[in-house]
C-alpha cells in the first residue's frame, strides 16, 4: 500500500507505550511499524504495507525544556508523513507533571504541526482496566477498580504521583489552552460534536471519556469523522483501540483477528528497572518459579569507579544461568518499599549524581546488562520491564525498528527486532510498563500459557 494510506502516525513518551500502541493497532488488523529513530524513507521502504507508523521516545522522563529541544522536530518528522492523526502516545494512567514528562507542553508543542482546530485527548482503555468517566479516571489493579488519586502505585510514584483523578484539572496545570470534555451523557446520546478554537485563537484540548466498548466507538466516531485536514492528539492507546472500534463498526476493518499466542522457548533473559508492586509480584513469581533473580547493587553501579564491575558481575550471572537452561532476571528494585528505591536520593547523592541523572543512570547499567547477556549467553527472547529502562535497553542494542508478533499480556506483546545487525535482527523483544501484566508475567513471556 502507497505510503498515502497511513491512517495514523504516533510519538510514543516511553518504549513500553510505544509497544502497547503498536499492538492495539496490529492485533486489529492495521499494519504497524515502529522506529526507534525518525524514519528515513529507505527505513520507511522496508515495510510498504504500513497503515501507522510510530516513533519510541523517552519524553515522559523529560522537563519541558528537553521537550522544546526535541519534540518538535520528530514532530515534524511524523507530520511529514501524511497521516490524517498525529498522537503524542500517552500512559493510560496519564502520569506526568509541569516539570517531569508534561503532556500539556506536549500539546502546545505538538497542535502547532498540524492544522486541526482542536485537539482529542482519549486516554480510557477498557481492555487495560482504564476508565474515563465524567472526566475523572480509573484504574484496575489487583481485580480492584480505584480512582486514579487513590491508586496504590500512582498515587504514589516516585516521581510523577497523581494527586488528581479529573484529568481536565490535572492538564489544567501544564497548560493554558482551553480544555472541554465530552462526557458519558453526550456521549450516549451518539451525537458529540467536539468544540473548536476560533479563527486566531487557541486550539482546545477536547477529553473524551471511555468506558465500556460502545463509548469506545463512540470516541472513535468522534475523533475520525472531526479529523478535518488533520488532528494533533495527546492520549493512550485509548485513541488507538477507539478509532479501530469505529472503522470496524463501519465495516473497513475485519473482526480483530487478534495476535497468536506466543511460542514457547527454552528461556528468557530479563532487566527490570521497575520499582513498581506489581512487578515485585512478578519477580517473586519467577524466583518461586526457578528463575534466577539478581539485584544489581545500585551503590557500585552508579558510582563510576565501581560500575564496570558491577554490570559484569550481574550480566555473569544471568548468562551462567541461561547457559545452564534457567531463565534470568537482573533487577534494581522489588517494590516501592524497596530499600534502593527509598534510599535511592541518598545512594544518588554519594555517587555525585542529580536524581534524574541517577535514574537514567540505572537503566544505562541495565542496558549494559543486557548487552552482555546477549553476547556472553545469545537468548533467543529478552523481556524488559519499567519504561525508562526499556527505552535505555533497546536504544543500546542497535535495534532500528519493533513489530509486533505475538501477545504476551495486554499492553505488552511480544515484538520481532529489525536491525542492520545480524545478531540482533529478529531478536524476540517484550517491553513490560511496571503496571502491566499478572504475577505470571514471566511465566507468560516463556510462552507457558
Amino acid at each position: 500500500m502507497s505510503r498515502d494510506g497511513l491512517l495514523l502516525a504516533y510519538y510514543g513518551d516511553d518504549f513500553t507505550g510505544s509497544t502497547d500502541a503498536l499492538e492495539a493497532m496490529t492485533a486489529a488488523g492495521v499494519p504497524t511499524v515502529l522506529f526507534l529513530e525518525a524514519p528515513t524513507p529507505q527505513a520507511l521502504a522496508r515495510f510498504p504495507d504500513a497503515r501507522c507508523v510510530g516513533l519510541a521516545g523517552s519524553s515522559r522522563g523529560r522537563d519541558p525544556a528537553w521537550m522544546e529541544a526535541e519534540l518538535p522536530a520528530a514532530f515534524e518528522a511524523l507530520a511529514r508523513l501524511g497521516a490524517p492523526i498525529l498522537q503524542y502516545k500517552v500512559c493510560s494512567t496519564f502520569d506526568s507533571s509541569p516539570a517531569i514528562g508534561s503532556i500539556g507542553k506536549a500539546i502546545d508543542l505538538g497542535v502547532a504541526r498540524m492544522p486541526g482546530d482542536w485537539s482529542p485527548c482519549v486516554v480510557g482503555a477498557p481492555r487495560l482496566g482504564r476508565l474515563q468517566v465524567f472526566g475523572n479516571l480509573f484504574a484496575v489493579a489487583g481485580g480492584v477498580g480505584y480512582r486514579l488519586d487513590r491508586h496504590p502505585t500512582m498515587s504514589r510514584h516516585p516521581v510523577t504521583p497523581m494527586h488528581e483523578a479529573d484529568l481536565t484539572r490535572h492538564l489544567a496545570s501544564q497548560t493554558a489552552r482551553p480544555i472541554a470534555l465530552i462526557d458519558m451523557l453526550e456521549l450516549r446520546r451518539g451525537d458529540a460534536r467536539p468544540p473548536r478554537g476560533a479563527a486566531g485563537g487557541e486550539v482546545p484540548v477536547v477529553f473524551i471519556d471511555v468506558a465500556d466498548e460502545q463509548t469506545l466507538a463512540e470516541a472513535g466516531r468522534i475523533v475520525w469523522e472531526n479529523r478535518g485536514a488533520g488532528l494533533f492528539s495527546a492520549s493512550s492507546s485509548g485513541l488507538d483501540y477507539a478509532l479501530a472500534a469505529w472503522w470496524r463498526a463501519r465495516g473497513w476493518l475485519p473482526e480483530p483477528p487478534g495476535l497468536p499466542p506466543a511460542k514457547a522457548v527454552p528461556v528468557i533473559g530479563a532487566v527490570s528497572g521497575s520499582c513498581s508492586p506489581v512487578t515485585a509480584s512478578q519477580l517473586r513469581w519467577a524466583r518461586a518459579h526457578g528463575f534466577l533473580t539478581e539485584r544489581l547493587d545500585l551503590g557500585r553501579a552508579l558510582p563510576g569507579a565501581t560500575r564496570a564491575a558491577e554490570v559484569e558481575r550481574a550480566a555473569r550471572a544471568a548468562a551462567n544461568a541461561i547457559r545452564a537452561g534457567r531463565s534470568a532476571i537482573v533487577f534494581s528494585a522489588e517494590g516501592p518499599d524497596d530499600p534502593a528505591v527509598t534510599g535511592f536520593d541518598e545512594t544518588a547523592a554519594r555517587a555525585g549524581l542529580s536524581r534524574g541523572d541517577a535514574a537514567r543512570g540505572v537503566g544505562e547499567c541495565l542496558a549494559d546488562v543486557m548487552r552482555g547477556i546477549l553476547v556472553e549467553a545469545s537468548p533467543k527472547r529478552i523481556v524488559v520491564a519499567g519504561g525508562d529502562s526499556s527505552g535505555e535497553v533497546a536504544s543500546a542494542l542497535g535495534i532500528e525498528a519493533l513489530t509486533a508478533q505475538a501477545a504476551i499480556v495486554p499492553g505488552a506483546p511480544l515484538c520481532r527486532a529489525w536491525s542492520a545487525d545480524p545478531s540482533r535482527d529478529g531478536l524476540e523483544i517484550v517491553l513490560k510498563g511496571g503496571q502491566m501484566g499478572g504475577e505470571d508475567f514471566f511465566g507468560k513471556a516463556l510462552g507457558q500459557g
